[in-house]
Protein backbone atom coordinates (compact mmCIF):
# COMPACT_ATOMS: atom_id res chain seq x y z
CA UNK A 1 0.00 0.00 0.00
CA UNK A 2 1.36 3.35 -1.10
CA UNK A 3 0.15 7.44 -1.03
CA UNK A 4 -0.48 6.52 -5.11
CA UNK A 5 -3.16 3.91 -3.63
CA UNK A 6 -4.58 6.14 -1.51
CA UNK A 7 -4.92 9.15 -4.02
CA UNK A 8 -6.43 6.40 -6.28
CA UNK A 9 -8.93 5.50 -4.21
CA UNK A 10 -9.89 9.15 -3.79
CA UNK A 11 -9.83 9.20 -6.92
CA UNK A 12 -12.20 6.64 -7.50
CA UNK A 13 -14.59 8.35 -4.87
CA UNK A 14 -14.44 11.70 -6.66
CA UNK A 15 -15.87 10.12 -9.54
CA UNK A 16 -19.13 10.15 -7.38
CA UNK A 17 -18.97 12.48 -4.95
CA UNK A 18 -17.02 15.47 -6.65
CA UNK A 19 -16.61 18.31 -4.98
CA UNK A 20 -18.02 16.53 -1.75
CA UNK A 21 -15.14 14.25 -2.06
CA UNK A 22 -13.09 15.25 1.36
CA UNK A 23 -16.16 14.67 3.27
CA UNK A 24 -15.36 10.59 2.57
CA UNK A 25 -11.75 10.91 4.09
CA UNK A 26 -12.28 8.27 6.79
CA UNK A 27 -13.80 6.39 4.07
CA UNK A 28 -11.07 6.45 2.28
CA UNK A 29 -8.56 4.77 5.02
CA UNK A 30 -11.09 2.65 6.10
CA UNK A 31 -10.75 0.97 2.21
CA UNK A 32 -7.03 1.68 2.25
CA UNK A 33 -6.33 -0.42 5.48
CA UNK A 34 -8.07 -3.58 3.98
CA UNK A 35 -5.26 -3.40 1.33
CA UNK A 36 -2.45 -2.40 3.58
CA UNK A 37 -3.40 -5.15 5.89
CA UNK A 38 -3.23 -8.32 2.92
CA UNK A 39 0.02 -6.54 2.00
CA UNK A 40 1.28 -6.33 5.45
CA UNK A 41 4.17 -8.54 6.65
CA UNK A 42 5.16 -8.20 10.30
CA UNK A 43 3.40 -8.83 13.68
CA UNK A 44 1.80 -5.46 14.66
CA UNK A 45 -0.48 -4.01 11.88
CA UNK A 46 -2.13 -1.61 13.78
CA UNK A 47 0.99 0.33 14.77
CA UNK A 48 1.92 0.48 11.46
CA UNK A 49 -1.22 1.36 10.49
CA UNK A 50 -1.53 3.91 12.48
CA UNK A 51 2.20 5.42 11.10
CA UNK A 52 0.96 5.09 7.05
CA UNK A 53 -2.52 7.14 8.18
CA UNK A 54 -0.74 10.06 9.90
CA UNK A 55 1.98 10.11 7.49
CA UNK A 56 0.07 9.90 4.60
CA UNK A 57 -3.26 12.18 5.24
CA UNK A 58 -1.12 15.38 5.18
CA UNK A 59 -0.18 14.02 1.81
CA UNK A 60 -3.69 13.84 0.54
CA UNK A 61 -5.07 16.73 1.97
CA UNK A 62 -1.88 18.44 0.03
CA UNK A 63 -3.09 16.80 -3.00
CA UNK A 64 -6.95 18.12 -2.93
CA UNK A 65 -5.38 21.32 -2.66
CA UNK A 66 -2.33 21.76 -4.34
CA UNK A 67 -3.91 22.69 -7.81
CA UNK A 68 -6.77 25.37 -6.22
CA UNK A 69 -4.29 26.96 -4.30
CA UNK A 70 -1.82 27.22 -7.02
CA UNK A 71 -4.55 28.69 -9.11
CA UNK A 72 -4.51 31.60 -6.79
CA UNK A 73 -0.98 32.43 -8.05
CA UNK A 74 0.16 30.88 -4.43
CA UNK A 75 2.63 27.36 -4.10
CA UNK A 76 2.61 24.82 -1.22
CA UNK A 77 5.34 23.22 0.03
CA UNK A 78 5.96 20.34 2.68
CA UNK A 79 7.18 21.59 6.30
CA UNK A 80 9.18 18.38 6.78
CA UNK A 81 10.53 18.69 3.33
CA UNK A 82 11.64 22.34 4.45
CA UNK A 83 12.92 21.52 7.72
CA UNK A 84 15.16 18.44 6.55
CA UNK A 85 17.09 20.64 3.87
CA UNK A 86 19.08 22.87 4.71
CA UNK A 87 18.79 27.14 3.46
CA UNK A 88 22.20 26.34 1.37
CA UNK A 89 20.64 23.56 -0.49
CA UNK A 90 17.37 25.09 -1.07
CA UNK A 91 16.69 27.68 -4.03
CA UNK A 92 16.85 31.28 -3.43
CA UNK A 93 12.72 31.23 -3.47
CA UNK A 94 13.18 28.37 -0.92
CA UNK A 95 15.38 29.45 1.33
CA UNK A 96 13.43 32.71 1.52
CA UNK A 97 10.71 30.85 2.49
CA UNK A 98 12.70 28.99 5.44
CA UNK A 99 13.69 32.75 6.63
CA UNK A 100 10.69 34.02 6.65
CA UNK A 101 8.71 31.24 8.52
CA UNK A 102 11.72 30.38 11.25
CA UNK A 103 11.28 31.15 15.13
CA UNK A 104 13.98 32.49 16.87
CA UNK A 105 14.90 30.72 20.38
CA UNK A 106 17.78 32.96 21.05
CA UNK A 107 20.63 31.50 22.24
CA UNK A 108 19.15 27.90 21.33
CA UNK A 109 19.01 28.39 17.84
CA UNK A 110 16.82 28.78 15.27
CA UNK A 111 13.47 26.42 14.44
CA UNK A 112 10.94 25.97 11.87
CA UNK A 113 7.25 25.25 13.51
CA UNK A 114 5.97 21.43 13.60
CA UNK A 115 3.49 21.97 10.55
CA UNK A 116 3.06 19.93 7.88
CA UNK A 117 1.86 22.34 4.81
CA UNK A 118 3.18 26.00 4.07
CA UNK A 119 1.52 28.26 1.54
CA UNK A 120 3.45 31.06 0.79
CA UNK A 121 3.64 33.86 -2.06
CA UNK A 122 5.88 32.57 -4.90
CA UNK A 123 7.14 35.64 -6.15
CA UNK A 124 8.29 37.10 -2.60
CA UNK A 125 8.56 34.14 -0.53
CA UNK A 126 6.44 35.46 1.92
CA UNK A 127 4.17 32.73 3.98
CA UNK A 128 0.65 33.25 4.18
CA UNK A 129 -0.67 30.25 5.99
CA UNK A 130 0.92 27.24 7.88
CA UNK A 131 -1.44 23.95 8.08
CA UNK A 132 -1.06 20.87 10.54
CA UNK A 133 -3.56 17.76 9.75
CA UNK A 134 -3.92 15.05 12.03
CA UNK A 135 -6.86 12.50 12.34
CA UNK A 136 -7.98 13.92 15.57
CA UNK A 137 -7.28 16.83 17.44
CA UNK A 138 -5.81 15.61 20.86
CA UNK A 139 -2.96 14.31 18.87
CA UNK A 140 -1.46 17.93 17.96
CA UNK A 141 -3.60 20.88 18.75
CA UNK A 142 -2.40 22.35 21.95
CA UNK A 143 1.21 21.85 19.91
CA UNK A 144 -0.83 24.08 17.37
CA UNK A 145 -1.82 26.55 20.05
CA UNK A 146 1.67 26.60 20.75
CA UNK A 147 3.42 27.82 17.61
CA UNK A 148 1.07 30.25 16.87
CA UNK A 149 1.82 32.02 19.60
CA UNK A 150 5.40 31.81 19.19
CA UNK A 151 4.92 33.20 15.72
CA UNK A 152 2.56 35.91 16.68
CA UNK A 153 4.96 37.24 19.01
CA UNK A 154 7.51 38.06 16.35
CA UNK A 155 6.83 41.14 13.71
CA UNK A 156 8.43 38.92 10.88
CA UNK A 157 6.10 36.13 11.71
CA UNK A 158 2.95 37.48 13.40
CA UNK A 159 0.88 37.36 9.95
CA UNK A 160 0.78 34.18 9.53
CA UNK A 161 -2.12 31.75 9.81
CA UNK A 162 -2.39 29.19 11.73
CA UNK A 163 -4.36 26.16 10.18
CA UNK A 164 -5.77 22.59 12.01
CA UNK A 165 -7.18 20.26 9.27
CA UNK A 166 -8.50 16.84 10.50
CA UNK A 167 -11.19 14.75 9.35
CA UNK A 168 -12.32 14.54 13.53
CA UNK A 169 -13.00 10.93 13.89
CA UNK A 170 -13.50 11.57 17.63
CA UNK A 171 -16.02 14.30 17.11
CA UNK A 172 -14.11 16.85 19.76
CA UNK A 173 -15.19 20.09 16.72
CA UNK A 174 -19.10 18.85 16.81
CA UNK A 175 -20.47 21.13 18.78
CA UNK A 176 -19.87 24.79 20.21
CA UNK A 177 -21.24 24.51 22.84
CA UNK A 178 -20.53 23.04 25.19
CA UNK A 179 -17.25 22.84 23.73
CA UNK A 180 -14.39 19.83 24.10
CA UNK A 181 -11.11 21.27 25.21
CA UNK A 182 -9.87 20.49 21.38
CA UNK A 183 -12.86 23.08 20.34
CA UNK A 184 -12.22 26.13 22.57
CA UNK A 185 -8.52 25.56 21.49
CA UNK A 186 -9.21 25.95 18.08
CA UNK A 187 -11.60 28.78 19.10
CA UNK A 188 -9.14 30.81 21.08
CA UNK A 189 -5.98 29.75 20.78
CA UNK A 190 -5.43 29.16 16.39
CA UNK A 191 -6.80 30.96 13.55
CA UNK A 192 -9.15 27.91 12.21
CA UNK A 193 -9.54 24.22 11.72
CA UNK A 194 -11.30 23.13 8.72
CA UNK A 195 -13.16 19.69 9.10
CA UNK A 196 -12.93 16.44 6.52
CA UNK A 197 -16.02 14.38 7.70
CA UNK A 198 -19.18 13.01 6.63
CA UNK A 199 -21.03 14.38 9.80
CA UNK A 200 -22.12 17.75 9.69
CA UNK A 201 -20.58 20.12 12.30
CA UNK A 202 -21.40 23.21 14.80
CA UNK A 203 -20.13 25.73 11.90
CA UNK A 204 -18.58 29.01 13.63
CA UNK A 205 -15.57 31.40 12.41
CA UNK A 206 -13.19 29.06 13.62
CA UNK A 207 -14.21 26.02 12.83
CA UNK A 208 -15.70 24.97 9.45
CA UNK A 209 -16.45 21.73 6.87
CA UNK A 210 -13.35 21.40 4.45
CA UNK A 211 -15.57 22.94 1.64
CA UNK A 212 -14.61 26.72 3.13
CA UNK A 213 -10.90 26.68 3.43
CA UNK A 214 -10.46 27.91 -0.25
CA UNK A 215 -12.89 30.72 0.34
CA UNK A 216 -11.27 31.72 3.26
CA UNK A 217 -7.90 31.50 1.55
CA UNK A 218 -9.27 33.67 -1.15
CA UNK A 219 -10.43 36.53 1.61
CA UNK A 220 -6.70 36.14 3.37
CA UNK A 221 -4.89 37.01 -0.30
CA UNK A 222 -7.47 39.72 -0.74
CA UNK A 223 -6.83 41.37 2.70
CA UNK A 224 -2.94 41.11 2.17
CA UNK A 225 -3.08 42.93 -1.12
Amino acid sequence: MTVDDLLAIYEEKKKTYAEQTYRQISNIFSEAKIIHKRDFQGDDHEQSWRAFKGKNLEKLIEYIIKDRVEALGLKIINGNSLERTEITNLSKNLGLVKRNLIVDYGEFGMHLPDVDIIIYEPNTSRVLAVLSSKVTLRERIAQTGYWKFKLLADEATKHIRVYFVTPDEDGTLMHKYPPKKGRAIVETDIDGSYVLSEVRIEESDRVKMFDKFIDDLKSLIGKEG
